[in-house]
């Protein structure tokens, strides 16, 4: 049995018996499984962060119109130790994966989200592969390419209870040399990690950076990730139930969802009113172009 201390939009697994890895979305949570009682951890959202969003964006948007088509130039920066782990095929294998996800090639709708790789570089160092969270502003300070609408993605080795996190894009006036998302090598396609290893925490974690909040945010209560076709559900989803309904409000949980937590296998979509939250927050913070 797994003990998980949230702060809603942060939760820590501590391991006991086969508890799934977790995604971690904080930018700043080193010591997070150590530590877990004292979160949440700085930069990690809040639960009354999903109405502030929601205020700001209907607030910036007024008069506007958010592009249809969004191409994010994409930049993969691999960390290693020794052996190189990951190859130019995983890289696009994982590129492909991204793709495929956002475009409803999975299921649910096609988002109108495309990302381009423009180049990868690879860096060995230690310190950085085995610890990229405590590491993370001397690796993306040297590393970290492009302005607010480039993704940089980094891959590294997390704990054995960690795939990945990201930052949200709200953060990234207060911090962009920050920005990024960072995931576990053996998530990518074809990766060592059970359940977790068709390239879906790269998904889940740009899902983040592309300003989409959990289905469980705020739990049961208003407004939970303030997506109107997500409904609510009281806690993320483990490993792969035919269907749960765990909030009174109208509909049953998002297991298949993307942005839950479900085994790989169970994901497979993003909803219409996510994909529109995308290009809400790219116009707002992210400055996006139509492609």
């Amino acid at each position: 049995m797994a003990r998980r201390v949230a702060a809603v939009s942060l939760a820590c697994l501590l391991a006991a018996g086969h508890t799934p890895p977790l995604r971690l979305e904080a930018a700043h949570a080193a010591g997070c499984a150590v530590h877990a009682a004292r979160g949440p951890w700085p930069r990690s959202p809040k639960p009354e962060d999903v109405a502030k969003v929601m205020a700001e964006l209907t607030r910036k948007l007024s008069g506007g119109t958010p592009p249809a088509r969004i191409t994010v130039p994409t930049w993969v920066h691999i960390i290693t130790a020794g052996a190189r782990r990951v190859s130019d095929q995983d890289v696009a294998a994982q590129i492909k994966a991204l793709n495929s996800a956002y475009g409803g090639g999975y299921g649910g709708v096609d988002t109108g989200v495309r990302f381009k790789l423009e180049g990868v570089t690879v860096d060995e160092n230690a310190l950085w592969f085995t610890d990229p969270i405590g590491n993370e502003r001397p690796m993306k300070a040297k590393l970290h390419r492009g302005d607010a609408a480039t993704l940089n993605l980094y891959i590294a080795q997390l704990s054995e209870q960690m795939l990945g996190f990201a930052s949200y894009p709200f953060w990234y006036a207060e911090s962009p040399g920050l920005d990024g998302v960072v995931i576990d090598w053996r998530s990518l396609p074809g990766g060592s990690i059970a359940e977790y290893n068709r390239g879906f925490t790269g998904v889940h974690e740009v899902g983040h950076w592309l300003g989409l909040f959990h289905p469980f945010e705020n739990g049961c209560a208003a407004p939970g990730d303030g997506i109107d076709d997500t409904p609510m559900e009281a806690g993320p989803t483990e490993g792969c139930p035919p269907a749960k309904d765990t909030c009174t409000n109208p509909g049953t949980d998002p297991t298949r969802n993307f942005m839950d937590y479900a085994y790989d296998r169970c994901m497979s979509e993003f909803t219409r009113a996510q994909a529109e939250r995308m290009h809400e927050m790219w116009a707002v913070y992210r400055h996006a172009t139509s492609a």
